[in-house]
């Protein structure tokens, strides 16, 4: 992976995006530090199919991931209480 400073990156854009398909993921740097990842469509595709989803998500989803199975009431007798 190539590492472009932001300067760069913005300058030859163009360029850094046929390395990106060409060669794969291409990082950006700004003061010297990691800043951003440009990455080739066909693999931003397959990193999103293979993530999981967040606890917001699955709290939010709208069908339930699995069935949980509710046991039905007994039909006890209830004592009555003792009278003191």
């Amino acid at each position: 992976m190539k590492a472009w400073p932001v300067q760069d990156a913005k300058a030859r854009f163009s360029e850094m995006l046929e390395t990106c398909q060409r060669e794969g993921p291409q990082l950006v740097t700004k003061r010297g530090e990691d800043a951003a990842v440009l990455v080739p469509v066909a693999e931003w595709e397959r990193l999103q199919q293979t993530r999981r989803p967040t606890l917001k998500e699955l709290l939010l989803a709208e069908q339930p991931r699995f069935d949980l199975p509710i046991p039905s009431r007994r039909k006890w007798k209830r004592r009555k209480p003792p009278v003191f």
